[in-house]
């Protein structure tokens, strides 16, 4: 059956007015997903829901979902795995402060000076995610600290033979928690990521994804030569402001336990400055104490679950108080005798 020429042409016409219909519903469909952005929320499930009256934000800026994908943890099993606590020795050392970073040629002199074999600490990382060295983790956009001087000096305290030490908050890291949202830990409300009165936001130990991202720092900074990692800030916000499903001490003490397995070996320590009350992971990693007194050594010991305090409980203080001696120390490398 043939279709007459005039019929033709009002099928084409209808047809033609359908498809630029349909093209203005497709860019108008595609603004309203650009204009409803703002009102999307993420649940602590990583879940994301409309909600037309969020409340503001009253610090910080609202988390967005990432795009990227987590990069699975790896555990090794070849001949690298957990050495015993034996391995460990105690230690006498020095850490070097944020602020002695600033002038990093100084902190390169007073290294060289050390005997070979001194234990020497340094921060990587600040708490808004930015590394000082070269990582291929995360970004280097701290301004204050010279990354390449910084290299150098890692560099340095390895070709003198020092035991090095690299400590980084943890949990703590707004970069990361502001492009990974379900890897954070929410606000009590469920609509959007707790942000501490320093404006960082924090990651939940419970989360693979903060997992894989730590797992990826430790094993960073283990490849460029380091022979222990400290966990700072490895611990919940301290308030009641924010959405934890389970108990706090048992999420901290698996994260520790799983990131000890994946990372640990028998040359290299993973360990922990412990805030907030969770149980050591079995292995080779030591417990750091922050701001104790002399007086309060001892029971700080009695109380901390570390076997061996002597060589695994470490205390990080100015004092030289000899009620320390039998405990593994550092303290601030400014107060170093290094002298000629």
């Amino acid at each position: 059956m043939t279709i007459p020429y005039r019929t033709q042409r009002v099928l084409k016409r209808i047809l033609l007015i359908g498809l630029a219909v349909l093209a203005v519903l497709a860019a108008i469909w595609a603004c309203w997903l650009l204009w409803v952005q703002r009102y999307i929320v993420y649940t602590a499930d990583g879940k994301a829901k409309l909600d037309f009256n969020l409340p503001p934000i009253s610090t910080g800026q609202l988390a967005v979902p990432p795009e990227g994908e987590d990069i699975p943890i790896r555990f090794d099993q070849n001949d690298e795995m957990l050495g015993s606590a034996t391995e460990l020795a105690q230690m006498e050392g020095y850490y070097v402060e944020l602020t002695e970073l600033q002038d990093i040629p100084a902190v390169k002199d007073q290294i060289t000076k050390l005997p070979a074999g001194t234990p020497v600490m340094v921060d990587v990382k600040n708490i808004k995610g930015a590394f000082f060295y070269s990582s291929s983790v995360g970004a280097t956009r701290n301004t204050q600290i010279n990354t390449e001087q910084f290299d150098d000096l890692i560099a340095t305290i390895k070709r003198c033979g020092h035991y090095a030490i690299a400590k980084f908050p943890a949990l703590r890291d707004y970069n990361y928690g502001l492009n990974n949202v379900p890897s954070g830990v929410h606000h009590s409300s469920g609509q959007y990521l707790y942000m501490d009165d320093d404006g960082c936001y924090w990651l939940h130990p419970g989360n693979e994804g903060t997992l894989s991202y730590l797992t990826q720092i430790i094993m960073e900074l283990k490849n460029l030569g380091f022979d222990e990692v400290v966990l700072e800030d490895f611990c919940f916000p301290e308030t009641t402001k924010i959405l934890v499903n389970g108990d706090k001490a048992e999420l901290l003490t698996r994260a520790a336990n799983v990131l000890l397995s994946a990372c640990a070996t028998d040359r290299f320590a993973v360990s922990f400055v412990r805030t907030a009350p969770f149980t050591m992971p079995e292995g080779r990693s030591r417990l750091y104490l922050v701001g104790m007194d002399a007086a309060q050594a001892a029971a700080a010991a009695q109380t901390s679950g570390v076997s061996d305090t002597a060589v695994k409980l470490v205390f990080l203080t100015e004092l030289h108080d000899t009620r320390f001696n039998v405990y593994s120390v550092l303290r601030p490398i400014s107060g170093a005798d290094v002298g000629e």
